[in-house]
């Protein structure tokens, strides 16, 4: 196989990476991808960093063995804890990861103050750190981990009384402080874009970072040669540490597509497909 018809290797903890998958599937269809989602250890948010970090080491040489030509880390817990890592442990291989959409936000505030909904771990993450001595001076960030926003998203429940509660919890206290943009600093939460713009209104933006890292990854492709050539639509492989029935009911809502998901189970830091 060239190079150029090897996959891209995407993961999260869930299915939160979907929502970037979703948009790389819309602007380069041609592309064939490898996802792994760790439903397994689902949510990463309220772990250690070095133990998220142990997870996606283990997750990107499961990607590396089904040859991924670049790997996408869907998930901005991830991100926050092993990016950095993984760009000095795997040197051969180019990474496109998250980081909330403070430079937008910041740039186009008009009140001056910006939301950000993110689990604590990107909170606690030196990339959000730096992300923020960078691009947020002048303007006052407010932040919500959004407790139980994730598990909620994982059973597929994106506008029930529950997931409004939490997010209601969230925003309103922002509302009152003047919000007029809303940074999702979680993959999981563009799925509750519709559900977030009803409680916020028309008159706060809300940022989906998807279509920025689906193009950073075009960008790098075009860059290093990589792009398959256009035409056509390529397979996606779907692996879970989860249920798979589970993943497989939530592809058509939240992918828009459906298709087969392999199990992997997880022993240790070790996988072993079935």
């Amino acid at each position: 196989m060239s190079q150029q018809n090897q996959p891209i290797g995407v993961f999260d903890s869930g299915v939160g990476g979907l929502s970037v998958l979703r948009a790389m599937r819309g602007l380069m269809p041609e592309e064939p991808v490898v996802y792994f989602g760790d439903q397994g250890h689902v949510p990463y948010g309220p772990r250690p960093l070095e133990q998220v970090r142990a997870f996606s080491e283990t997750i990107t040489r499961f990607l590396l063995d089904y040859g991924a030509k670049l790997i996408v880390v869907a998930c901005n817990t991830a991100s926050a804890a092993a990016l950095h890592y993984l760009r000095d442990k795997f040197p051969h291989i180019s990474f496109v990861g998250m980081e909330p959409a403070l430079k937008p936000a910041a740039e186009h505030t008009r009140s001056g103050v910006v939301g950000v909904l993110a689990t604590p771990a990107t909170f606690q993450g030196a990339l959000y750190a730096s992300v923020l001595e960078r691009f947020a001076n002048g303007v006052q960030i407010l932040q919500h981990t959004c407790p139980g926003l994730v598990g909620q998203i994982e059973k597929g429940d994106l506008d029930g009384d529950g997931t409004r509660a939490i997010l209601e919890d969230a925003l309103r206290p922002m509302l009152d402080q003047r919000i007029d943009t809303v940074v999702l600093g979680c993959t999981h939460y563009p799925f509750v874009i519709p559900l977030i713009e009803r409680i916020v209104g028309e008159s706060v933006r809300v940022i989906d970072p998807a279509p920025a890292v689906a193009k950073q990854a075009k960008r790098l492709l075009e860059a290093q040669g990589l792009k398959t050539p256009a035409g056509g639509r390529a397979e996606v492989r779907l692996y879970t540490s989860g249920d798979v029935d589970a993943f497989i009911s939530l592809l058509p809502g939240l992918l828009g597509e459906s298709g087969p998901v392999h199990p992997v189970t997880w022993l240790d830091d070790h996988r072993i497909e079935k």
